[in-house]
């Protein structure tokens, strides 16, 4: 007789896995490498975020740059050359001279006036005049520092003082009366008073004058000035290195006569 047996089930499956388990190839990785695989991409997630932060930080510097300097452009460039019209004044009145009136008569000034009242100043433009004796210049009359400067055009050089404002009138207060010449309802007074002012110093840093005064005079020679004491009348022959600004500020004209401090005339 023959000896049948059974062989476990179990057995055969494990012999079986067995086999199949040979067959594969296992590999071993370093659990450092294995550590750097994994951390890659959370280091490549912090770069990242980290460069998008600083590209945002320098676009908003950016951005506030350019709009601060759009402002300041506005403000300070296009404002001032689109003024209304009821801002902007050419004048033309006749005046008696008080040396030259017996020889010419009456004389005439003509200037243009920009007044700004949101900025409290005064800008004037005097031509090259056409009976002479006086020199081309811009004036600025800036109130809200309470400085005033003559740029004479004839020289190339730029003056600057206290403001005189028992001279100079306000800007409201001087539009108001150019809008009344315009309209031919007021005619100022035609006499001229003096002025003399000297030269007491050069202007190294002429930013520290205001933005205005800077516009006007910046990159040019400039100095001070102050008002000379005495009071006697002004011979222009007497005076060989002073030099005269006529305009009008006011309800008469004025004449500003600018001298150097050591050969100007005489006290």
């Amino acid at each position: 007789m023959g000896k049948i047996t059974f062989q476990p089930s179990g057995v055969v499956q494990k012999s079986e896995k067995d086999e199949k388990d040979a067959d594969k190839t296992e590999i071993l990785v370093p659990l450092q490498q294995q550590h750097e695989e994994l951390s890659v991409p959370v280091r490549s997630r912090k770069a990242a975020v980290g460069g998008l932060c600083c590209m945002t930080f320098g676009s908003v510097v950016l951005m506030s740059g350019l709009v601060l300097a759009s402002i300041y452009f506005y403000r300070y460039y296009y404002i001032n050359q689109q003024l209304p019209r009821q801002n902007l004044f050419q004048c033309r009145v006749l005046y008696e001279g008080t040396v030259y009136a017996p020889v010419r008569g009456r004389q005439e000034l003509e200037e243009s006036v920009e007044i700004n009242l949101e900025d409290n100043y005064e800008k004037i433009n005097v031509p090259v005049p056409h009976f002479g004796g006086s020199d081309a210049a811009d004036i600025i009359h800036d109130f809200h520092r309470g400085l005033t400067a003559y740029y004479d055009i004839t020289l190339d050089k730029c003056y600057v003082i206290e403001l005189n404002t028992s001279i100079v009138m306000p800007p409201r207060n001087l539009r108001d009366l150019l809008a009344n010449v315009r309209r031919g309802t007021y005619l100022p007074q035609t006499y001229i008073i003096q002025e003399e002012m000297v030269v007491v110093g050069q202007v190294y840093s002429v930013q520290q004058l205001g933005v205005f005064i800077d516009r006007l005079c910046g990159r040019k020679e400039t100095y001070r000035l102050k008002h000379r004491s005495s009071r006697r009348r002004i011979e222009k022959r007497g005076a060989p290195n002073c030099h005269s600004i006529r305009h009008l500020e006011n309800t008469f004209v004025v004449e500003t006569l600018i001298c150097d401090q050591a050969k100007g005339p005489s006290q």
